[in-house]
């Protein structure tokens, strides 16, 4: 009986033992290197969902002033944004977004499927510190202008809905009944400091690297995340765009947005390295 007896407390202390040895919360292993499941904390970002405004063939940061003068272009955010914009014209337009503040002009290039132009329902834009110390990041400077490449990885394609959020794909999925597609658009992160634009609208911005800003790029700005949503796409090998093949898939930013409220949303929400909410489209539910 005593044996038994001993080996019973022996076998319920190293239960104890090894349950302590599991973290409860956060990323983290065990003492003996095992990883160990975890459940992730709402991630640190601010998020403008922003309905689909109008389309045309114009591009105030290429060829501005040139009415018709690029291939036709989806826009969201800003309802006033054409070939002749300025930052003093869209901060003074409105906006499809639910965030009144962001007066921003995001645009990318049409859509098309077995040749037929199909319109985005929305996008959401995402602020993060994209692996950056978030004390550190800075507001957009006002009437910053930014024109991603179409390069891997910045730009992916991927199917959501009922719940389901894809890994993004340089090729274009084939959704599923109950899902839609999806384009993912990542911007740079980290501004020279002194110019909103450039000849090629790229050079003044750069991508952090592990975390840090170039020295080239020395001030943090958010990382800028583009989910633009085609409910009546399900996607596939016919899909294209106005640019060209899926391979050209890219997106332009305007910064408008109303300059006390985007330093109030980066203070609030980035540098205290908190999660802000979501102020979604009406009838989205998920992510992209």
């Amino acid at each position: 009986m005593r044996t038994r007896a001993a080996v019973l407390i022996l076998s319920l202390a190293a239960l104890v033992v090894g349950l302590v040895a599991i973290p409860a919360h956060g990323t983290g292993r065990t003492d003996d290197g095992r990883a160990a499941r975890h459940r992730a904390g709402p991630p640190v970002n601010f998020v403008s969902a922003c309905a689909y405004s109008h389309s045309a063939g114009d591009d105030p940061i290429v060829h501005p002033g040139h009415e018709g003068g690029s291939h036709e272009h989806d826009f969201f955010a800003n309802t006033t944004t054409d070939a002749h914009s300025t930052y003093e014209s869209l901060l003074a337009g409105g906006t499809t977004c639910r965030r009144e503040g962001d007066t921003a002009a995001y645009w990318v290039p049409s859509l098309v499927e077995d040749g037929e132009t199909v319109r985005p329902s929305h996008v959401l834009a995402y602020y993060l510190p994209a692996g950056k110390d978030h004390a550190s990041i800075q507001p957009f400077p006002d009437g910053l202008k930014v024109v991603t490449d179409a390069a891997l990885p910045n730009t992916r394609w991927a199917c959501v809905g009922d719940g389901f959020v894809g890994a993004g794909t340089p090729d274009v999925p084939t959704c599923p009944d109950g899902q839609h597609l999806v384009l993912r658009v990542h911007f740079p992160d980290c501004w020279d400091g002194r110019e909103v634009d450039s000849p090629d609208h790229r050079s003044h911005m750069a991508y952090n690297r592990r975390g840090s800003c170039p020295v080239t790029h020395p001030v943090p700005v958010p990382r800028l995340r583009l989910g633009v949503h085609y409910r009546s796409s399900d996607g596939g090998p016919d899909v294209a765009l106005s640019s060209g093949g899926p391979e050209t898939a890219h997106a332009d930013f305007f910064n408008a947005w109303d300059p006390d409220e985007l330093a109030r949303l980066v203070e609030q929400c980035l540098n205290a390295g908190v999660h802000c909410g979501h102020r979604g489209h009406r009838g989205h539910r998920g992510s992209a």
